[in-house]
């Protein structure tokens, strides 16, 4: 078998015993083998903690860049032989759900990447393991050293396994909707504007804030939907703002 190799300047932080016995009962629960345990090992590099580290250890981002363009082809390639009566604007928007950042998060957190995920002080202080992003990018990473570990169809294998039930949910319309994308579209169609989203408020520490964002239509404010951060709070008043509008659409029933 042909390996990949993982370039020098990927330094990836020392496998001690007790973190070898950590990776593998990753792999364990992940259903993967890696024969470069040192590669898993990197993808769970948060710069955070390559930051802290005084060893000039390295980051998982460029992992996370490789695994985003495998996981692209191998979604597209699995849309594109599986729906061939679909159109091209319905697969691209299947692809869109199925490897957005809500998705892989759900991901990772069905593998307990949290667990593993090295972070520095600063970031498991604010909660950093069971951040959207983090979860996501770490999953992402992991996609890229399997890659470069095993090659395509190992990766291939793994990546169908975990999203093909991502898929089917959205497919059969039971996966979490993008409410800021349905709004937008919604309000295009219906008049002829874009929202706005308006910060309203922001309350907590800097380790742990939360936003309270509204969004105008037509000087009509919906919400204010609070989240951790703000895109996570501009998801949410766009989903009172979308339910809100799609009822007044429907028909009332007759007494």
């Amino acid at each position: 078998m042909l390996f990949l190799k993982a370039p020098s300047v990927l330094k990836a932080p020392p496998v001690t015993s007790e973190r070898r016995k950590e990776l593998q009962l990753f792999e364990k629960q992940a259903g993967i083998r890696f024969r470069r345990l040192e590669l898993l090992n990197l993808a769970f590099s948060h710069r955070s903690f390559a930051n802290e580290n005084a060893d000039n250890i390295g980051n998982n981002e460029k992992l996370e860049f490789l695994g985003d363009a495998v996981l692209g082809l191998v979604v597209s390639e699995y849309l594109f032989n599986t729906l061939s009566d679909r159109n091209e604007g319905d697969l691209a928007k299947i692809k869109s759900f199925v490897v957005s950042e809500d998705s892989l998060a759900d991901i990772a957190k069905s593998l307990r990447v949290d667990n593993f995920i090295l972070i520095g002080k600063g970031e498991e202080y604010s909660g950093g393991r069971s951040k959207k992003a983090i979860l996501a990018d770490a999953m992402e990473a992991i996609l890229g050293a399997y890659f470069l570990d095993s090659g395509f169809l190992p990766s291939r294998r793994f990546i169908l396994r975990v999203l093909v039930p991502e898929i089917n949910k959205v497919l059969e319309d039971r996966h979490r909707k993008d409410y800021k994308t349905l709004l937008q579209e919604y309000s295009q169609k219906r008049f002829k504007t874009y929202p706005k989203y308006i910060l309203v408020e922001k309350t907590g520490p800097d380790h742990n804030k939360t936003f309270w964002i509204e969004v105008k239509i037509n000087e009509i404010s919906f919400g204010p939907g609070k989240g951790k951060n703000k895109k996570e709070a501009e998801q949410n008043a766009a989903s009172i703002a979308y339910a809100t509008l799609i009822a007044e659409k429907k028909p009332q029933k007759k007494q």
